[in-house]
C-alpha cells in the first residue's frame, strides 16, 4: 500500500456503512494495550530503546502477514512523514492525537483496508486496534486476537500472572483491552434523552466520549460507548456486556427517531431539509457546522427522505472535509477561509453528484 494513498482516499474498511446497525453504529473497535517486559514505557525510553522495539514490531509485522489476514499489513516510521499526513490518519482515526504530535521514535502499521492500525511507542509500546464497519464487535476481537497472537512471536510481553498485562495506564491492567462502539445518536439527544442514558452507562462499568476520543466533543451528535477498565473480567465477557447495552443503545436510538418522525413529522422533515438545502448552496463552511448539518442529513436518509443518498457517502464526507485532509487534498497549507470555501465546494460537489 502506497503511503499517499492512505492519505488521500477518505474510504476506509469502517466507513462501508455495512455491518449490523450501520444507520446507528458507524464502526466497532477492538484496541490492545501491549508492552515488552525488556524495555521501559515509552515515556522512560531512550532513542535506542524506541528504534530496538520498532524493529521488532517490524519482525512481528511479517508474522501478522502470515497468518491468512485478507488485507497486508505495512509499518511506517512516524518520523519519516510530515506532520499534515500524520493528522490525515488521526482524522481517519487510524492514529491517536497524542500518537501524531511527535513522531521521533514512533511509528504505525496499517493494513491496506486500514481494518488494522498498529500504534507503537504510544502510550504504551503497542496499540493494536481493529476496526469494523457497524456493530461486528466479536468479529473484531478474533482480528485483534490474530493480530496479536502474531505479534507475539517476535515480542515477550509484559505480562503478570495475578494481573495480567502491564502498562503504562492503570486502568488499561489486565486484560489491556478496549472495545468500542462509535455510534451516531441523533434522535436521543433531540429527545432530550441522551443525558439520562450516558448516566446509566457510566453506572454499567462504561465511558461516553466524543469523536476522537478521550477530552474531544461529540461532533455531529457522533459518541464513542466503551468499557471503563480490562482488570477482572475476561476478554468476551467484556466484549459480550458491550455488544449487550450497545443493542440496548440502538434500540432507544430508533425508538426515539420514530417518535420524532411520527410525533414531529414537519419539524423534521423542515429542519433535515433546511440542513441540505445549506450544505448544497453554501459557498463557505465551518467544519463545526458542516457536521451538525451532515448529522441532520445522515438522520435524514434513516428517515427516507433522501432515496440516492447512502450512509457511506456522509461517513466519507465526515472525514474529507476535516482541516488536514482538505489541505492535503488541496497540496499546500491553507488559511482557515480557504478552508472553509474548499470544504462547501467538496460537500456541494459529492451531494450534488448523488441528488
Amino acid at each position: 500500500m502506497l503511503w499517499n494513498k492512505l492519505v488521500t482516499q477518505p474510504a476506509s474498511k469502517w466507513t462501508d456503512a455495512t455491518g449490523a446497525n450501520a444507520e446507528v453504529v458507524l464502526s466497532s473497535r477492538i484496541r490492545l494495550a501491549r508492552n515488552a517486559a525488556s524495555l521501559p514505557f515509552p515515556h522512560q525510553m531512550t532513542e535506542a530503546q524506541a528504534a530496538e522495539l520498532i524493529r521488532q514490531v517490524e519482525a512481528g509485522v511479517r508474522e501478522i502477514n502470515l497468518v491468512g489476514l485478507s488485507s497486508r499489513v505495512e509499518l511506517y516510521k512516524l518520523a519519516d512523514t510530515v506532520t499534515l499526513d500524520r493528522q490525515v490518519l488521526v482524522e481517519k482515526h487510524l492514529i491517536s492525537p497524542q500518537q501524531a504530535q511527535q513522531a521521533l521514535g514512533k511509528a504505525v502499521a496499517i493494513s491496506e483496508d486500514e481494518s488494522i492500525s498498529i500504534m507503537v511507542n504510544e502510550e504504551d509500546h503497542l496499540r493494536i486496534q481493529c476496526l469494523a464497519p457497524g456493530l461486528q464487535l466479536k468479529q473484531t476481537w478474533k482480528t485483534a486476537s490474530l493480530v496479536d497472537d502474531a505479534l507475539e512471536q517476535k515480542l515477550t510481553y509484559a505480562f503478570h500472572a495475578q494481573r495480567g498485562y502491564l502498562t503504562a495506564c492503570p486502568t488499561n491492567v489486565g486484560t489491556g483491552l478496549r472495545a468500542s462502539v462509535m455510534m451516531h445518536l441523533p434522535g436521543l439527544v433531540l429527545t432530550h434523552q441522551a443525558g439520562g442514558l450516558f448516566h446509566r452507562l457510566s453506572q454499567l462499568g462504561l465511558v461516553v466520549r466524543g469523536l476522537y476520543g478521550e477530552g474531544t466533543d461529540a461532533a455531529g451528535h457522533i459518541f464513542q460507548i466503551s468499557n471503563q477498565t480490562s482488570m477482572g473480567k475476561a476478554e468476551e465477557e467484556i466484549i459480550e456486556h458491550l455488544e449487550a447495552v450497545v443493542l440496548k443503545v440502538v434500540e432507544a436510538e430508533k425508538q426515539a427517531r420514530n417518535h420524532l418522525h411520527t410525533e414531529m413529522p414537519l419539524q423534521m422533515e423542515d429542519r433535515i431539509g433546511r440542513a441540505y438545502g445549506i450544505l448544497s448552496a453554501a459557498r463557505v463552511i465551518t467544519s463545526e457546522e458542516a457536521m451538525k448539518l451532515l448529522s441532520d442529513v445522515r438522520l435524514g436518509i434513516d428517515l427516507n427522505m433522501f432515496p440516492r443518498l447512502t450512509h457511506k457517502t456522509i461517513n466519507e464526507l465526515m472525514i474529507a472535509m476535516q482541516p488536514a485532509f482538505l489541505q492535503k487534498a488541496e497540496g499546500r497549507e491553507l488559511n482557515p477561509l480557504e478552508r472553509d470555501a474548499r470544504r462547501a465546494t467538496l460537500i456541494r460537489t459529492r451531494l450534488g453528484a448523488q441528488a
